[in-house]
């Protein structure tokens, strides 16, 4: 049985709602996989090490529950959910569908100083993967998507896509130090950015969908790899 262990401290920040922060740390801890599938979470370890009452507590597992990322039992128990993968397909679906009419929108424009500015991330996340900086390399493959919905004024469908995508996430994790997954996700990128900045809407579109397929397409060599992290009754 998995106990908790947590990657980085915590500091709260006096100017924002408690239970929002601890929501915000503890998805994290779940995506990147430090809180891994089947481990448990106490509500009193939680409160001792955020230094806060229950309350905070119970409201951020509620959500984190609402988002399918734990399982909330009797008597306080809670323990993190196994990897959804219908849940994952469908937040695929989702993301798919909001990008290529994102880049399509993009593509329109034929922007190109978007385009350098989305070259320049890929830059940052080649700088990482050289460096072997995986979380450095994750987080600016986040920057890099965000800066599409921005550009394409629609910042909220990224928030919402983010908050339905935990499960798509963590497959995403186990997926990226596997079968060259990370130089794949830099040529697609690198696709995107130059069919956006040409304004090539068939190019932009055609390489959204390699770059969000590979990892639904690996799915039978990560449950090899890792057996217990799903729900049952994954197909």
């Amino acid at each position: 049985m998995e106990t908790i262990a947590f990657s980085g401290p915590f500091t709260l920040d006096r100017s924002r709602q408690a239970a929002v922060q601890v929501y915000e740390y503890l998805r994290e801890e779940i995506v990147n996989l430090t809180l891994k599938p089947g481990t448990l979470l106490s509500r009193n370890e939680l409160s001792a090490h955020f230094e806060l009452s229950v309350t905070p507590i119970r409201d951020a597992l509620m959500r984190l529950e609402e988002e399918g990322l734990v399982d909330i039992y009797p008597q306080h128990a809670t323990r993190v959910r196994g990897i959804s993968i219908a849940s994952a397909r469908q937040a695929h679906f989702l993301r798919l569908s909001i990008e290529l009419e994102v880049v399509r929108t993009l593509a329109r424009k034929n922007d190109a100083v978007l385009g350098q500015s989305l070259q320049s991330l890929v830059l940052q996340q080649r700088a990482a993967l050289k460096a072997n900086d995986l979380e450095s390399f994750y987080r600016v493959d986040h920057a890099f998507h965000r800066q599409l919905y921005v550009a394409a004024d629609v910042e909220e469908l990224w928030r919402l896509m983010r908050h339905r995508s935990g499960n798509m996430d963590r497959l995403r994790r186990l997926h990226l130090p596997l079968n060259g997954k990370a130089d794949q996700i830099l040529k697609d990128h690198g696709a995107i950015a130059d069919a956006v900045a040409q304004g090539d809407a068939a190019a932009a579109e055609a390489a959204v969908r390699r770059h969000l397929s590979g990892t639904l397409s690996e799915l039978d060599a990560l449950r090899e790899q890792y057996p217990n992290y799903w729900m049952p009754g994954a197909d």
